[in-house]
C-alpha cells in the first residue's frame, strides 16, 4: 500500500492491479475507483475520480463513471439491508488514460460498499425514537488506500 514511481521508463504508464473484498459482517462493494490528483505547468491542482470496476455487470460510461447507481435495499423503518446486489469481491486491472510524464501526480484506491443504514437509523430502530430529520438514513462506507506519488524523471 502507497509508495513512490519515479519517471517511468520511455513509453510505459502507470498501471495498477487492484483486488478488494467486503468485509465478512459488512455489505457488498458497489465499485472501485482510483482518484488521480495532479499539478500542471502553472503550478495549479487538479483531481479527477475514475470509476475503474462496476458490480452487477455496469458498464463504464466515457467520462469514466458507472452507467447506473447500484440497487439501493435499505429499508429504513426496519433498519436493514440485503446483500442482493454488489459483489463480495472485485478486481481490476488499471492504467492511467490521461498520464502526462512530465506531471507530478499522486494516485489512490477507493472502494464503496452498496447503500446500508447509517448509524442514526440503527439507533433510532433500537431505542424506538425518531430519527432525526436532517441525518441521511443510508450511507455507503468506504475504504481508502495510501497515496502512491508519481515524480517525473529529471533529464
Amino acid at each position: 500500500m502507497g509508495g513512490d514511481l519515479n519517471g517511468p521508463t520511455e513509453g510505459k504508464i502507470p498501471s495498477f492491479m487492484i483486488r478488494a473484498l467486503r468485509d465478512l459482517d459488512g455489505a457488498n462493494l458497489d465499485r472501485i475507483q482510483i482518484i488521480k490528483s495532479w499539478l500542471d505547468q502553472d503550478g495549479e491542482t487538479h483531481e479527477q475520480v475514475y470509476d475503474v470496476a462496476c458490480s452487477n455487470g455496469r458498464a463504464i460510461t466515457p467520462a469514466y463513471r458507472c452507467e447506473k447507481n447500484v440497487m439501493d435495499s435499505v429499508n429504513i423503518e426496519k433498519a436493514t439491508y440485503s446483500n442482493a446486489s454488489g459483489a463480495p469481491a472485485m478486481q481490476v486491472y488499471w492504467k492511467d488514460p490521461d498520464f502526462n510524464p512530465g506531471q507530478l501526480a499522486v494516485y489512490y484506491v477507493r472502494v464503496l460498499e452498496i447503500p446500508s443504514p447509517r448509524w442514526t437509523t440503527f439507533d433510532a430502530k433500537f431505542f424506538g425514537v425518531k430519527r432525526p430529520e436532517l441525518a441521511p438514513a443510508s450511507i455507503q462506507e468506504r475504504a481508502y488506500t495510501s497515496p502512491i506519488w508519481y515524480t517525473p524523471a529529471t533529464p
